[in-house]
């Protein structure tokens, strides 16, 4: 996330975000991607937030690594036990070592990048994902970019996007899942998810 203005939304608006997304167990998407990885495997968390997702992935017994561009949420994330959470933004996946991670959870974070930016992040990522690691990605559906009434800037894509955008990094999508849900801003908005493969 590059975008300062989306980036001072999340840091004033931290704690309320946490309660939004606060959640006793993980919902069946976080609970199937954490079955299917081995104990102690390397995720990251990329647009960690206040660390939700993150924490149910370290009491599964994951070691993770939760990153976020807003000072605000890292500092939520990295109160939950076993969550290695430290500032950090998108291009920052470029300062990572190769077959890094055994898993990257980047849910409703990657839709705040510039939608030209995002075939370079998806490449970053595919770069870092160890060969047959997966990588589980959610946005909002629809075309084009624009501004909420927070004005978080956001980026929309369709599945055919998505695939497009996966295949041309280098990583396999699997079956999508679609939905809709009301976030921050009070809006009840399309998304869509999927897990890829290295």
């Amino acid at each position: 996330m590059t975008d300062p203005v989306t980036i001072e939304v999340y840091n004033r608006r931290a704690e309320e975000y946490a309660q939004v997304t606060a959640s006793d167990g993980p919902d069946a998407t976080l609970a199937a991607f954490i079955e299917g990885l081995p104990k102690g495997a390397r995720v990251l968390d990329l647009g960690c937030g206040p660390g939700a997702a993150a924490a149910h992935m370290a009491r599964a017994g994951l070691s993770v690594e939760a990153w976020d561009a807003s000072a605000s949420m890292v500092a939520l994330a990295a109160a939950q036990p076993g969550v290695d959470a430290r500032q950090a933004s998108f291009d920052d996946l470029a300062k990572a070592e190769a077959d890094s991670f055994d898993a990257i959870w980047a849910n409703f974070s990657l839709l705040h990048a510039p939608r030209a930016a995002m075939p370079r992040h998806l490449a970053q990522i595919a770069r870092i994902l160890r060969p047959g690691g997966r990588f589980h990605i959610a946005v909002k559906e629809g075309q084009g970019s624009k501004r909420d009434r927070l004005g978080r800037l956001y980026a929309f894509y369709t599945q055919e996007d998505l695939t497009g955008l996966l295949k041309d990094a280098g990583l396999s999508p699997g079956p999508f899942q679609t939905g809709r849900d009301r976030g921050l801003d009070g809006a009840l908005s399309p998304w869509i998810s999927v897990t890829a493969y290295g």
